[in-house]
């Protein structure tokens, strides 16, 4: 199983790289975590044969403005975009005239589905709660092979975070904030509280993503993120456009 960083910025695109968008490659088919412009990347790496699964945590549009690219990806197989219940609607909306082409010309089959509390996919299963945000935002506990990985993102510390990140073999959060910041009333992750929160968790591995790009506007700020982090949880790193793991 191997994981591909394609958009490691929050916000907007910048020197960095993209917004946000993770790819996970499976035996069965292919895992998509939030559609920022990373996302136009992914037929680089994926096989177009199998399936895609595309994950929404929410609809600020770092996380949701790649779906116009949607039409370029030439799959051979179909795509299903799963968003939470309680933004549905909503993102029916937006695969409208003036935003974007309709999900009904994309040159493959493609659906919208609401995510339920248990999903399964070809060779595991995701399992989804609610965070803390401005906006209704849902981590995902995703299990495949025995292996699991946790995707919480645009969130502060909460005991759901925790939940669906306990004992898991990766754990991908966001990093927003730098170390001692106040975002006030829109809930975000410094490196600090991501590695605390991995360690409650008992998290075998931490990868900071989402990067705020005005706060981070290189690679070596997201670096000393990574000492901060480490110094708390020692298996921690930062992520940038293009890394990638593999889980075994």
């Amino acid at each position: 199983m191997k994981i591909i960083f394609l958009g490691t910025n929050g916000w907007f695109d910048s020197a960095t790289g993209n917004t946000i968008c993770t790819l996970i490659s499976t035996e069965k088919c292919s895992l998509v975590l939030d559609a920022g412009f990373g996302i136009a990347k992914v037929d680089r790496y994926i096989d177009k044969h199998k399936p895609l699964y595309i994950l929404l945590s929410h609809l600020h549009l770092d996380h949701t403005v790649g779906l116009h690219a949607l039409a370029k990806l030439r799959l051979k197989n179909s795509a299903k975009i799963y968003v939470p219940r309680v933004l549905k609607k909503q993102l029916d909306g937006f695969f409208a005239q003036p935003w974007t082409m309709p999900l009904s010309r994309l040159p493959f089959k493609t659906s919208l589905q609401a995510i339920s509390e248990k999903t399964a996919f070809p060779g595991g299963s995701i399992r989804a709660a609610e965070l803390i945000h401005t906006s209704p935002c849902f981590g995902y506990r995703i299990t495949i092979g025995g292996k699991v990985i946790t995707y919480c993102t645009d969130t502060g510390v909460c005991d759901n975070a925790l939940k669906l990140a306990e004992g898991a073999d990766l754990l991908i959060t966001e990093c927003a904030l730098k170390k001692g910041q106040d975002a006030g009333d829109w809930p975000h992750l410094d490196p600090e509280h991501a590695a605390t929160m991995a360690a409650r968790a008992g998290a075998k591995k931490l990868v900071l993503t989402h990067f705020d790009a005005e706060n981070y506007q290189s690679l070596r700020q997201r670096a000393t993120a990574q000492n901060q982090a480490k110094k708390i949880f020692p298996a921690a790193v930062s992520a940038y456009d293009g890394m990638r793991i593999t889980i075994k």
